[in-house]
């Protein structure tokens, strides 16, 4: 399947590579705790999914039965791309624009959104992964989204008040290490 994919699937499925570059980009810009409290969620949303799963066990389409055994059920790709669109959405509809970003960067959820949508269709045209699947993916990323992003906005527990006057270079190699494990 691989030699004869048109290019944008290509580009689809090299997506969490992309995702990651641009994300440490935009944290290491603004250096700020809210966009690192963002990424914690989006990894913490990431090893749920893997975590569930390796419960599930549910066999990803029979045309990769001949790699290693891997799971499909639910989607990481599709919790975590979700994750990462609604946490935008809703930062960009209730909270102030970091100052480190140009002001049409409340703009984001028109290419987020629509990016994802592609992502999780690239995944079943791919054989990743059945239409369930991307279903209960999407589904986790939005649960994890609107926690994370209602546990930041509430400040439960003191959560933003203790990132944003701590050291976010500190915070972000610590959360780092505490996520690199697979």
């Amino acid at each position: 399947m691989g030699a004869a994919l048109p290019l944008w699937l290509k580009f689809l499925d090299k997506t969490s590579k992309v995702v990651t570059v641009l994300t440490a980009a935009a944290l290491l810009y603004t250096r700020s705790a809210g966009v690192a409290f963002f990424v914690t969620g989006a990894l913490l949303c990431s090893k749920i999914a893997k975590v569930i799963k390796k419960a599930i066990r549910q066999e990803r389409p029979s045309q990769f039965s001949g790699r290693k055994v891997s799971y499909g059920m639910p989607s990481s790709h599709a919790s975590t791309c979700t994750f990462f669109a609604v946490y935008i959405t809703f930062a960009c509809l209730e909270l102030p624009i970091h100052s480190a970003f140009p002001r049409f960067a409340m703009f984001a959820p028109l290419v987020v959104c629509p990016w994802t949508c592609m992502i999780a269709m690239s995944r079943v045209r791919l054989g990743h992964h059945t239409w369930p699947q991307i279903a209960a993916g999407a589904l986790l990323g939005v649960c994890c989204a609107s926690l994370w992003f209602k546990l930041w906005v509430d400040d439960v527990g003191g959560i933003m008040t203790i990132l944003s006057s701590a050291n976010v270079e500190f915070t972000v190699v610590s959360l780092i290490s505490l996520f690199w494990v697979n």
